[in-house]
């Protein structure tokens, strides 16, 4: 192999960032992570060797807040802070200081076409450059200090990495197309563990849903898949704090499995309170196994040593555009969810309801209307819980045209209101 010559690298084999997460500008590092910098790059890497964040160090990369995440499913995403802030910029239709951009296709208002920009490119160029550098710094016997993280780390190359994320998917089955909304709060980083298969519903608009007939797998399915998990995370367990629960309708497995699959997760894993912040569930429900979710099943959940998210399809409340969309509810059933999702959020401490509505070109022209309507004249008395996330449409021809509505909800809803980005792990 032919590297150029290598740069003074600065090691730090163990760093320890803030306990817990919090919403800010820059991007700080939580939890126990390792890092390398060269003159122009910061690479950071899990307690397991493998790479996790690149960020630009250089005055030719676009923001210092901006940087490449590798994420478990082995995709690289670029954080952006884009180019408007204030009440207009990211944060107030994401509700996060950034915008992820996926290289795969997705639902995005605001694309950012940062795979061409060879500022941007050259990260990952070097994060091979990287890789090289310290295969040559182990065999010379350079960095002595740092000799069992760059074993670590040399153990993790790129084919490694493609392998660990199929593993991944064959522990639980099968890929996860979409992550809730709401696992934004964690950064997206959650060990996914599969209670169900399918999905009750198949809707003719949706592009990340299973064929598959609903159903739930055992307890002695969800043990297995624990065990496995927690190998597979291994070391780096202690820095999660995120369960996804899935796959399209983890609500419709039931009281019973739910709460045993969150109960065993948590002693398995080592969940565990840090100060004020507690572990974090995350489930998708639909209006139907919302619906039929009894009063005990919340009361079990705001038991659960978690503070529980549970998101739930809506799409619209319009009844020509669930017509449209191959929604097989009617929309006297969304307002009854709805209602329900406000009684919910009211009575439990722990456990939030949120809810999805869709946006695009190509429905009833009365579908804005009505959400808008819906949201602005909604009895709740608080706006802290049940924010509202509006999921563009894959096949919308002008999606940034949309951010003019989506604000026009937004500002009149007593509830929050934010963008979802279909994003897969």
């Amino acid at each position: 192999m032919d590297f150029l010559q290598p740069q003074p690298l600065r090691i730090s084999v163990e760093k320890q960032g803030p306990d817990r997460l919090v919403k800010q500008r820059f991007p700080l590092r939580f939890g126990r992570y390792s890092e390398i910098r060269t003159r122009d790059f910061e690479f950071c890497f899990n307690l397991n060797g493998e790479i996790k964040t690149i960020r630009g160090l250089s005055p030719a990369w676009p923001h210092p807040a901006e940087q490449f995440k590798r994420t478990i499913g082995n995709d690289w995403v670029y954080y952006t802070v884009g180019d408007k802030s204030g009440d207009e910029g990211i944060v107030s239709w994401m509700g996060e200081y950034y915008l992820p951009c996926l290289p795969y296709p997705s639902n995005p208002v605001w694309e950012i076409k940062y795979f061409s920009n060879p500022v941007i490119m050259n990260a990952l160029a070097q994060w091979s450059q990287l890789f090289g550098n310290l295969y040559m710094a182990r065999s010379k016997g350079l960095y002595p200090h740092a000799k069992g993280l760059m074993e670590k780390i040399l153990s993790h190359d790129d084919q490694k990495l493609h392998s660990r994320a199929q593993k991944l998917h064959q522990i639980i089955g099968e890929r996860i197309s979409v992550l809730p909304p709401d696992t934004r709060h964690v950064d997206y980083d959650v060990i996914p563990l599969t209670l169900a298969d399918g999905c009750l519903y198949h809707c003719k608009f949706c592009c990340v849903k299973s064929e598959q007939n609903f159903k739930k797998r055992s307890q002695e399915s969800i043990r297995r898949q624990i065990e496995a998990l927690k190998v597979h995370f291994n070391a780096d367990l202690v820095n999660y704090q995120g369960l996804f629960l899935g796959n399209h309708d983890g609500l419709a497995a039931g009281k019973d499995l739910i709460c045993f699959a969150a109960r065993k997760a948590y002693d398995r894993f080592g969940f565990r309170q840090i100060k004020d912040q507690i572990p974090r569930l995350f489930l998708f429900g639909s209006v139907g196994s919302f619906l039929k979710s009894g009063r005990t099943l919340f009361e079990d959940l705001n038991r659960l040593p978690f503070f529980t998210h549970i998101n739930i399809g809506f799409e619209s409340v319009d009844p020509a555009t669930l017509t449209r969309i191959g929604k097989p509810i009617k929309a006297s059933q969304v307002r009854e969810a709805f209602e329900k999702m406000l009684e919910i959020n009211a009575g439990f401490d722990r456990v939030e309801i949120t809810g999805n509505f869709i946006a695009g070109d190509r429905l009833s022209p009365d579908h804005d209307d009505s959400l808008a309507d819906l949201l602005k004249n909604t009895g709740t008395k608080s706006s802290a819980k049940g924010a509202i996330y509006l999921s563009p449409l894959r096949d919308s021809p002008r999606k940034r045209e949309l951010l003019p509505r989506f604000y026009r909800i937004k500002e009149e809803s007593r509830l929050p209101v934010f963008i979802y980005l279909i994003q897969r792990l």
